[in-house]
Order: structure tokens, then sequence, then C-alpha cells
């Protein structure tokens, strides 16, 4: 009896891999006939001097196709898929060129990635600074910098150094960070040494002294750094991505150590105003502004004022020094909407006139 079924169970999964092959190469031809599209798409583009690279087009698209998608490839899976194609199309008309933290392995380019897709020309930068500097320059096109972290929160170095550049945040991208500990041997036996990224450090300390109490905790300019570093000394572990692990030839020798297992991080994507301008509203927006008020009794507490008359949410306020040694402050303000709504617009312009200094840093729609 199984000698007869298991020669017709054969022949099906022939059959099905025959029919698998002639629809991969239906979707090849459907794909090459979308570039070619894509290609005139650019030369158009190039003629007409507008923006090669549209974020809110890009997601009209995938949300069209999610909302037509009847399954069985869940929605995230679709997503993924046409970001991916997008990202190729739009690499035959104009590679986009987008500054990351580097090394390779950062959480930082995998939220690049993410955005973009993985036919972006990535170009790797030793610190945030760098990354806005080679935006702000034209180095890169656009930059991707982390702004907050739900466990330790802001990123302070990347709000110091908005207000400083002319660049704008026209995207964000949401990513759920797990850090593992990648070593050249797979034995938490002889570590001297763990190493990454102060925020990283951070949001592994309960781990970390409960399992490593008396290694070094030393403290690098990225993850991904730190792998590479722990490549070169069997004495020295890291905190880092399963791709950095991969990137660099580490065993992970403990999963997700993270102290909160809902650990994200937000990270901004950045790039000069005639590069892109302000995204239209989308429906589901946030802008982020900096402002500074005079020195006097309820300057901050006014700030509030006009949010609240308009019927504005705040989501984020955050307080950073000046620097001038006058015990001045910034304040950074994240709130629901874009400035295209009416109260959006008119709480703007009140606050406005309440700040000795304000700035947008950006409208753009919110990541899932």
């Amino acid at each position: 009896m199984s000698g007869k079924s298991q020669p017709v169970q054969s022949e099906a999964l022939g059959a099905l891999r025959v029919q698998i092959d002639s629809i991969d190469q239906q979707l090849l031809s459907l794909l090459n006939q979308r570039a070619r599209v894509a290609e005139q798409v650019g030369e158009l583009k190039r003629h007409e001097g507008t923006p090669f690279f549209r974020p809110d087009r890009v997601a009209q698209v995938i949300e069209k196709i999610q909302h037509a998608n009847q399954g069985p490839l869940l929605n995230q899976h679709v997503a993924a898929i046409w970001r991916e194609i997008m990202s190729a199309c739009l690499a035959l008309e104009t590679p986009q060129r987008v500054a990351v933290l580097g090394p390779e392995g950062t959480f930082c380019e995998q939220a690049a990635i993410e955005f973009f897709g993985s036919a972006a020309n990535l170009i790797y930068c030793s610190s945030f600074d760098e990354v806005f500097h080679a935006t702000a320059a034209g180095t890169a096109q656009f930059g991707v910098v982390g702004v907050e972290n739900s466990t330790e929160g802001v990123v302070a170095r990347s709000l110091d150094l908005f207000l400083r550049s002319p660049v704008h945040v026209v995207g964000e991208v949401s990513l759920l960070v797990r850090h593992n500990l990648l070593r050249q041997t797979n034995s938490l036996d002889g570590i001297e040494v763990v190493m990454a990224h102060p925020q990283a450090l951070a949001q592994c300390q309960g781990w970390l002294s409960q399992h490593l109490p008396h290694a070094e905790r030393r403290a690098v300019s990225s993850n991904a750094e730190g792998a590479r570093l722990a490549a070169t000394n069997p004495a020295w572990a890291a905190l880092a991505s399963e791709r950095a692990a991969a990137q660099f030839g580490l065993h992970i020798v403990a999963h997700a150590i993270q102290d909160e297992a809902y650990n994200r991080t937000r990270f901004a994507v950045i790039c000069l105003p005639q590069t892109l301008a302000m995204p239209p509203a989308s429906g589901r927006d946030c802008t982020s502004i900096v402002v500074s008020v005079p020195n006097r009794p309820g300057a901050v507490h006014d700030l509030l004022v006009p949010l609240k008359s308009n019927g504005v949410s705040m989501t984020r306020f955050e307080s950073r020094p000046a620097k001038s040694g006058q015990w001045e402050y910034y304040f950074y303000i994240d709130i629901a909407g874009h400035p295209s709504q009416a109260n959006v617009a008119a709480a703007l312009q009140e606050l406005q006139g309440l700040c000795a200094y304000y700035k947008v840093l950006g409208a753009y729609p919110v990541s899932e």
C-alpha cells in the first residue's frame, strides 16, 4: 500500500513544482514589464525635475495592494514584497544614496532598508554627526538617525544636531530592537569586555548585571562596530543584531537579552527640503517642532495653551539645555496632525508668536 502511494505523491509534488516554475516565469516577465514602465517614469521625472523618491507614493501603492489582497499571503508580507519591487524599480530610475550609522549590521541600516528597500545605496557613517553632515552636504540624498527608544528615551545627540542642521524629517521607522550577545565562541565563559552603543548597554543592564557582573561595559560608536571589534578578540563580546552576527561571523551566545521585551527605537528619515519637500497629509501624521521661550514664569505652560484651544494632541515633549550658560532650554514637541490641517496650522501660528526660537523639524506619516 505504502509502495503505491509514494510514487503517486511524488508525481503530484512534481506537477506542483512545474506549476510553480511556470508561475515564477510569468512573475519575472511581469516584474520586468513593470521595471520598463518605471524607467519611462524616471525619464519623465528627470525631464520635469520632480523628485524620484516619494515615500507617500510608495505608501499609497502598498496600501492599495494590501486592500486588494485576498490571501493567503499576509498583508505585512505583501507590503515587504512590494517595497522591494518598488525599490528595485527606483534603482533603475536613480539609485537612492542613504547615509546610515555603520558599519554593516546596525539597526540603523535595518531601518533604512525597511524604509527604502534593499536596492538603496547605503553610505556607512561612524556617527550620527556624520549622517547629518553627509545628508546636509549632498553626499547622501537621505539619512536615517535614531531619535527615541521606548526604554531609554530620546537619543540626545540627534536632537541637538537638528538645531543647527538644514535638514528636515520626511518619514520615520519604528523598529522592534532585539539585542543579542555575540562572540567568537558559543560560551559565556571568559568574557572580559562587552561592547555596544551606550543606548544598547543601558537597555541590557539588568541581564548584564546578572550574567556578566564582572565584565567591563565599553561604549562604542554603534552595536555593529562592537560586533566588528568582538570578532578580533576572543575575550570580547558585543550586543548587536542577528544581521551583525552573520556579517562578522560571530556566535549568538544569548538571544534577545534587552531588559524590556517590547523594546522599540524610532528612526527619523531626513533630507534637505530641496531634495524632498514636506510630504502631503496622509491622515496619520506627526509634526515635530523645536522651540525656546523667554525665561519668565509660566512661559512653558503658555506653550500648551494654543494646542489645547485648537484641539491638537501633543504626543511628545522633551527638553534639552541650550548650552548658553543661562539655564535656558530648547523644547522638542511632537503633535498629532499635519500643518495643512486648519486646527494644526492655527495652533502652530499661535505657538510661534510665543517663542523666542521656533523651527518645524518636519511633518511625516506615523510609522506603524
